[in-house]
């Protein structure tokens, strides 16, 4: 037994199960978030051609930096901008969902992305920079 002061006696069963229930709901805290985040979309956006001419010897594209995403699902929006490789990551919901780019012209429909449960999915995107 232990006693603890000012309360009495208490037996070693009900601390323990004490323990347990603080351990239980340690591992469901970390948990949480973990499983929350675990979807999403990542992938690199890439614009060209950045020349006239394409040659052998010199990439026709590069990544689009800077460039906001826009991901839309059931009427609620996310965003994400690329970094200056042209990388982006975003966690979201499973679900089907609608992609838009801030350089995109009007009138070109969203791009459609898949986003799996549990899953981080890959969707890469190229951007028509018109120069011919």
């Amino acid at each position: 037994m232990v006693r603890i002061r000012g309360r009495g006696t208490r037996t070693g069963a009900t601390i323990a199960g004490m323990r347990t229930l603080t351990l239980v709901v340690a591992v469901l805290l970390v948990a949480a978030p973990a499983t929350a985040a675990a979807s999403g979309v990542r992938g690199v956006v890439m614009r060209g051609p950045i020349t006239p001419v394409c040659q052998v010897d010199k990439p026709c594209s590069a990544p689009a930096k800077g460039v906001q995403l826009t991901f839309t699902r059931l009427g609620r929006s996310w965003h994400t901008t690329t970094d200056d490789h042209g990388r982006y990551r975003i966690a979201l919901r499973p679900g089907v969902y609608a992609v838009t780019i801030s350089t995109q012209r009007p009138g070109i429909r969203p791009f459609e992305v898949v986003v799996p449960r549990g899953r981080v999915a890959v969707r890469n995107f190229e951007i028509d920079t018109g120069i011919r």
